[in-house]
């Protein structure tokens, strides 16, 4: 047999048209539906039927894997017990092409007995959906690309793209970043195999490092890094600011135990481990969990490409996003 190949070019055309005419739709009703969202306390709650039902569960998996508690309810289920799933403080979001399946007029009911606000993307304006949700996202009406102009196609092509909006504007918002991600997808291998040192690293660009200069005493060392974040050593530079060596909270017991409080007065660089490892940080995530392994080491300091500290990775970091294994 011999397909018509034009024709099912010509379906992905249409539907990508009607995806590049969404545009419109981010207004102050889109604003407002993606504030609510960040704002909420609860969960996203998404639902929906049939083919818009579908949709409606791969958006609210997006919404749960970038920042946003959510999952699927189905409003023919939502009758028969599991409405017991919403809570006061929760959103509820509800996909409908015509917004007014019998499911989805019956859902709206409970969700305004429950006193939960409710956002819909739907195509008509005019629909029941529409008339009572709190905030509505209408594409207004679309042209299915099926032969017959009835299988959903376009429009469920085009509530996944405004899902996928939405999601993303508020993940944007949250400032989730790729490490965030990866915590959220520890079976995955997209963000365990490429996550970056600097992505992973407990320091972030302009917090304050953990630094003591060759020169200085253990205590001077003691005094200037006592008010930076969790770390278990410090690093230390020469003049010209380049990494020289590393000296532990392991280190420092041992000179206590060793000098008793003459250890206070000796020179940080007479102490330290110089030429300890270091690793670049542009380099994988993966490698520093080499180093750990290799060396038996808990500390790894990160440097650029001038040798000099921008950060520091514990063995712990690497554990908790799941590098290791």
């Amino acid at each position: 047999m011999k397909f018509d190949l034009e024709y099912a070019r010509k379906v992905i055309e249409i539907e990508a048209a009607a995806i590049s005419s969404l545009t419109h739709i981010v207004d102050d009703s889109f604003a407002q539906a993606v504030g609510m969202i960040f704002n909420c306390t609860g969960s996203c709650i998404v639902s929906g039927i049939g083919k818009a039902g579908i949709i409606g569960q791969k958006i609210s998996a997006t919404l749960a894997s970038t920042g946003t508690p959510s999952h699927f309810l189905h409003p023919a289920e939502a009758v028969h017990g599991d409405l017991g799933r919403l809570r006061k403080n929760d959103i509820v979001l509800v996909l409908s092409y015509g917004g007014e399946t019998d499911e989805i007029t019956r859902m709206i009911n409970m969700v305004k007995q429950l006193d939960i606000k409710l956002i819909s993307i739907t195509g008509q304006n005019d629909s029941t959906l529409c008339k009572y949700s709190d905030v509505s996202i209408c594409r207004g009406k679309m042209d299915e690309a099926c032969p017959l102009g009835v299988a959903p196609s376009v429009s469920t092509t085009c509530m996944l793209a405004v899902g996928d909006a939405i999601a993303f504007t508020v993940m944007r918002a949250r400032n989730f970043g790729v490490e965030d991600y990866v915590r959220f997808h520890p079976g995955g291998s997209l963000g365990a195999k490429l996550m970056t040192v600097e992505q992973s690293m407990m320091f972030k660009p302009g917090e304050k490092l953990p630094l003591a200069d060759v020169d200085d005493t253990v205590e001077n060392l003691l005094e200037e890094t006592g008010d930076v974040k969790r770390h278990g050593a410090v690093m230390v530079t020469s003049k010209d600011g380049k990494l020289v060596g590393i000296i532990t909270d392991g280190d420092i017991r041992r000179l206590i135990t060793k000098y008793k409080n003459k250890c206070f007065s000796l020179k940080v660089g007479e102490v330290m481990t110089a030429n300890c490892k270091r690793i670049r940080v542009d380099a994988l995530a993966a490698e520093a969990t080499a180093i750990f392994h290799k060396f038996r080491i808990d500390e790894l300091p990160v440097v650029d490409a001038d040798d000099k500290p921008v950060g520091l990775i514990d063995v712990q970091d690497i554990v908790t996003i799941k590098i290791v294994g």
